[in-house]
């Protein structure tokens, strides 16, 4: 059966989207060519959780074409899609554990949530990342100090890793706390 967003959902994607930018404005310090620790993924492994993948993968690409509005760093309309609307859509894959996340919450087996939880936001974080590495080869080799490939890596990884550990620990403190975060209302808004 082929599920749709609801009208609730779709309200949930936007106000995450909003809280998800509002997190990525607040950063205490933004790398040369990109990227910055912050909690940008938090909102959108929320709403991968929550609406499964539709609602990861919309909130992600909507989280990441938005961003145009608040300094992307831009060179080309490809680079924009990869770096932005692509990869941040691709945090929205935590999405395929939506179904173990919202059965262990209300199963209230908390070593199983924090399991899934983690396993969503590795993959998400790491489809990113693999995105934000081919940009880098891609797009930014000029920048490079050192062979392209390794430089991507290294680069990517110093505000990727410490974004996807963060990001994470407060997804467990929040799942773990209010487990009734992944269930939906019992009625849908019309």
């Amino acid at each position: 059966m082929k599920q749709k967003l609801t009208l609730q959902a779709l309200i949930e994607i936007s106000l995450f989207s909003a809280l998800a930018l509002i997190f990525d404005l607040l950063m205490p310090y933004r790398m040369p060519q990109g990227g910055s620790i912050t909690l940008v993924m938090l909102p959108i492994f929320v709403m991968a959780y929550r609406h499964g993948l539709k609602g990861g993968l919309a909130t992600g690409a909507l989280v990441g074409t938005l961003q145009l509005l608040f300094g992307a760093y831009i060179f080309t309309p490809v680079q924009f899609l990869v770096d932005y609307t692509f990869a941040y859509g691709l945090v929205g894959m935590a999405g395929v554990f939506a179904g173990q996340v919202k059965r262990a919450a209300k199963d209230g087996s908390k070593k199983t949530l924090v399991l899934y939880l983690v396993l969503g936001a590795l993959l998400g974080s790491l489809l990113r990342y693999a995105a934000h590495v081919l940009s880098g080869i891609v797009f930014f080799a000029q920048y490079a100090e050192g062979p392209v490939v390794a430089y991507s890596l290294g680069y990517n990884m110093t505000y990727m890793l410490p974004s996807f550990l963060i990001a994470t620990i407060v997804l467990v403190l929040l799942f773990t706390t209010a487990p009734r975060f992944a269930t939906l209302a019992t009625r849908d808004v019309r």
